[in-house]
C-alpha cells in the first residue's frame, strides 16, 4: 500500500508537464502580441504612404 502511496505522490509532485505547459503557453501570448502588433503597425504605416503618395506631385 505504500508503495502506491509513495507513487500517487510523486506523480502529483512532479512538474515537468506544468513547465512545457507554461512554456507553451508564453510563447503562444508572445506570437499573438507580435501579430496584433504587426496588424496594428501594418495598418498605420499604409495609411502614411498613402497619405506621403498622395502629397506627391506627377509631372
Amino acid at each position: 500500500m505504500s508503495t502506491t502511496y509513495t507513487k500517487i505522490a510523486d506523480f502529483l509532485r512532479e512538474e515537468d508537464g506544468v513547465t512545457a505547459i507554461e512554456y507553451g503557453l508564453i510563447a503562444s501570448l508572445v506570437g499573438l502580441a507580435i501579430i496584433v502588433g504587426a496588424t496594428a503597425l501594418g495598418g498605420k504605416l499604409n495609411d502614411m504612404f498613402t497619405f506621403i503618395s498622395g502629397k506627391l506631385v506627377t509631372k
